[in-house]
């Protein structure tokens, strides 16, 4: 129960409510007593108060051990804890027997790194490219890191004649902080900027759709499709704006799938989503769906895996339908789906299910002849996988081959997300008032499994040589189309009578 509530308070109480909540609930003074207790009650309060204490000490610390990195964004929760912190350290001389705990308690408010608001702020932190939005190898190589709100990035905001400034700025940053940041750099003067033609923030697809995101709007970094960019022009020339040109030249031409063995590629994907399911912590999952008080900053890991996801759905149709020889295409589409067999066997189910769902995109499907070519036993092994990726009967094939894994494993990630949605529309957070705990056991329940799936670690002998290294490099940032309409085109070039 109380791991259900610290999961799911968000739903019903705010964090620093629930905290001023928990520091109510500590009895004042050394003693233990309850207020005005004397005489003969006083032995009785003493015990009650006792008891009470150990009972705060014993849910501050389940809060702490859950929160951890998430309340180094909370300048308020912050406060409270180093309060309710020090009362209990005063009283240690009660807490007989509970001297790990106390040690314990000690140990995680300094590693949590609490901010409070009249504290010296600390150091600047080294600046983090985001994913995919420079692609160095050096960077790409690095292991990844969890993402917090106040983490600094580096990103580019383009321009309509497709020049950018790179700007640094905060992960949570505001839409006008962002503005101000290029309007800094582009040296607009304070009057321009007041006028009508000040500018506005865009996010523009590469098929061209577009949206006005507004100055109040945060954290919109993590929140960008596979190949959309952060335009900044004024409202005269938001019609005018155009797609960047594809990032990928639609151009015949080997990439490093065709030279890489289906295991280095396969163990490859599944190492670096590893990485990226590590980073997410399990409260994102509440925060995605319910839209929890810590806001969508506090969902970056979460939104980043998401992403990625898409991203190897389409970097599936990218490289059959650049692979112009209908031989060589048949071969490849073969290697593809023993790199997601490998997957599934390395049980990275985010993998396996993104390249089904890849090679069923219907620009490739529609492809007769590329299909016709695939050896018989890779058909039959393609259906097999068809089933298992099967949202009849609410995933049912799926969910049971997961239930007879052991962890290490990398679920479906979106499928978690569905089932949490159902939840929480299937029923109400409150009933008469009251917090309806069954619903909030439930979804702990479900964020558990997240818990369960990455209690051991992964192991995955990788070599170090500069084969592997290159096939690294390549997994880690794929360049993809991610335009339907251009793929489409492709696929009419190589097979055009193709149904």
């Amino acid at each position: 129960l109380l791991d259900d509530i610290v999961l799911t308070h968000s739903l019903f109480l705010p964090t620093e409510r629930f905290l001023q909540q928990l520091h109510q609930q500590y009895p004042w003074g050394a003693t233990g007593g309850a207020r005005g207790c004397d005489g003969e009650g006083s032995e009785a309060g003493h015990e009650e108060g006792t008891g009470r204490k150990r009972a705060v000490l014993a849910v501050l610390l389940h809060f702490l051990e859950t929160y951890k990195g998430l309340l180094q964004e909370e300048e308020s929760a912050g406060k409270v804890i180093k309060e309710l912190y020090l009362l209990i350290m005063k009283d240690t001389s009660l807490y007989h027997g509970l001297e790990d705990e106390i040690l314990k308690l000690h140990q995680l408010v300094e590693t949590v790194e609490l901010k409070v608001a009249d504290e010296t702020p600390p150091p600047n932190k080294q600046v983090k490219p985001l994913f995919r939005h420079f692609r160095r190898i050096d960077s790409c190589l690095q292991t990844r890191v969890a993402f917090r709100g106040s983490d600094e990035i580096f990103c580019r905001v383009y321009l309509p004649d497709h020049s950018y400034v790179t700007i640094r700025s905060r992960l949570s940053a505001s839409v006008q902080d962002i503005l101000a940041s290029v309007t800094e750099k582009l040296q607009y003067s304070e009057e321009q900027s007041a006028r009508e033609d000040a500018l506005i923030l865009v996010t523009m697809a590469s098929s061209g759709e577009k949206a006005v995101l507004q100055p109040s709007e945060e954290c919109v970094f993590t929140t960008l499709g596979i190949n959309s960019h952060l335009f900044a022009c004024t409202r005269d020339t938001f019609d005018s704006l155009v797609p960047l040109p594809e990032e990928i030249q639609v151009v015949p031409g080997d990439t490093e799938i065709h030279r890489a063995e289906p295991e280095d590629v396969a163990n490859h994907l599944t190492a670096f989503h590893w990485e990226l399911f590590r980073c997410i912590h399990e409260l994102e999952f509440v925060d995605y769906v319910f839209h929890g008080e810590r806001g969508r900053r506090e969902t970056a890991n979460l939104e980043l895996l998401l992403q990625r996801c898409s991203e190897v759905q389409h970097w599936v149709g990218t490289e059959l339908l650049l692979c112009e020889g209908l031989g060589k295409r048949a071969h490849l589409l073969k290697k593809l789906i023993k790199i997601a067999a490998i997957c599934k066997q390395n049980q990275d189910m985010l993998s396996f299910y993104a390249i089904v769902i890849g090679l069923n995109n219907a620009a490739v499907s529609r492809l007769r002849l590329t299909w016709e070519k695939l050896p018989g036993k890779f058909k039959n092994l393609f259906r097999k996988f068809e089933n298992l990726t099967d949202p009849c009967r609410n995933h049912k094939t799926y969910r049971e081959v997961l239930a007879k894994m052991k962890p290490p494993l990398i679920p479906f990630v979106p499928l978690i997300l569905k089932d949490l949605t159902f939840l929480h529309e299937g029923s109400k957070t409150l009933l008469d008032g009251l917090v309806n705990v069954e619903k909030l056991h439930c979804i702990a329940e479900k964020v558990r499994t997240v818990r369960k799936y990455r209690s051991r670690p992964l192991c995955l002998e990788l070599e170090a040589s500069p084969a592997q290294l290159q096939t690294k490099a390549y997994v880690r940032q794929l360049r993809v189309i991610d335009n339907q309409n251009l793929l489409f085109e492709l696929s009419y070039k190589l097979e055009p009578g193709s149904q």
